[in-house]
């Protein structure tokens, strides 16, 4: 609680032993607040909180056996590279000799021998999250905490480092929890991604099964694009009845686009086909998106960019279909 102000509301998490669980919302969804939770900066007004078994609710940070890497990765900058991942393991009373064979150890495990005797001023962002990351796991702790881990990034390096992070739980095998608005992110990384929405798990479930089978509306949503092909603009086919207070969802790239008049393909029986007009047509690099307006609705569909494909402009007439297995019922 905030004041009056509910930020988490009945939150029921159990997170498997070696699993990588993202905790994906927007702003104000509650998922940074259950995460200083787990990291002992915040106290639950209520419940509590197990790690093996044991309940830390009332335990402070400082004693909790975990790592924590922090969007401003927080490292010392007063210290060096290898002084900040020399620390946590002096703190646990380990000996100089055996203290620098760990840290050189973990430098070159994450690229970055030779880095040791440099500032952390000294190091570009992608070289301080590599020590931040390296910090938090030289110590052996059996939970790893991200706080927005890639968020102070560039597109290419948050790439390069999400390589590096699955790497680095793959050989690890720490229980991580990671919290991210960044929907990429958490579909490249996740194991399973909890979803929340105004302080409550909206839904909990592998990257694909969110993907292709979101439960409601906002997860649809909120994990990429998704097309809602509801009345009045045209009455969505399928292979199975619509449950009741659901809504059609189709995802852009299930969509196939051709001129207006083109054969239809040999398993035009199992699709539905639509026609409209290019309202829009984004180049994206590998993707090309086009907004088609169907009747009242305007339907987005995103493609691969290939060798010798036809491209839609503006204006032009074209029909859209696609598997009418592929439409999902999501809750409205």
């Amino acid at each position: 609680m905030y004041g009056e102000v509910c930020a988490v509301k009945e939150l029921s998490l159990a997170v498997r032993r070696g699993e990588f669980l993202t905790i994906l919302g927007p702003s104000g969804s509650g998922k940074t607040t259950a995460l200083m939770m787990l990291a002992g900066f915040t106290a639950p007004t209520s419940g509590d909180i197990l790690i093996a078994g044991k309940s830390v609710a009332a335990v402070p940070s400082y004693r909790r056996d975990q790592g924590i890497v922090f969007q401003g990765y927080a490292l010392f900058p007063h210290l060096t590279v290898h002084r900040n991942l020399e620390f946590p393991l002096e703190m646990r009373g380990m000996k100089a000799a055996e203290r620098a064979i760990q840290v050189d150890r973990m430098l070159e495990r994450v690229h970055l021998k030779g880095f040791g005797g440099r500032m952390p001023s000294q190091l570009s962002g992608g070289q301080q999250q590599r020590v931040a990351l390296s910090r938090a796991l030289i110590a052996d702790p059996p939970l790893l905490l991200l706080d927005e881990p890639l968020g102070a990034l560039d597109r290419n390096l948050r790439e390069q480092m999400q390589v590096e992070i699955k790497s680095l739980h793959r050989e690890f095998g720490k229980t991580t929890i990671c919290v991210t608005h960044d929907q990429e992110e958490a579909l490249t990384l996740s194991d399973r991604i909890v979803v929340m929405r105004a302080g409550e798990i909206e839904q909990i479930d592998t990257p694909e099964a969110l993907y292709d089978r979101p439960a409601t509306r906002f997860a649809a949503e909120f994990l990429g694009e998704a097309n809602f092909l509801e009345p009045p603009g045209f009455q969505a086919e399928s292979d199975v009845a619509p449950p009741l207070g659901t809504v059609a969802m189709l995802r852009p790239e299930r969509i196939c686009v051709a001129e207006r008049g083109a054969p239809r393909r040999v398993d035009a029986d199992q699709r539905q086909f639509v026609c409209g007009i290019v309202e829009d047509m984004i180049y994206a690099g590998p993707l090309r998106k086009y907004q088609v307006r169907a009747g009242d609705s305007v339907v987005i569909v995103r493609e691969h960019v290939a060798a010798d494909q036809q491209i839609f402009r503006p204006g032009e007439e074209v029909r859209l279909n696609w598997l009418r297995s592929d439409v999902r019922f999501v809750a409205a």
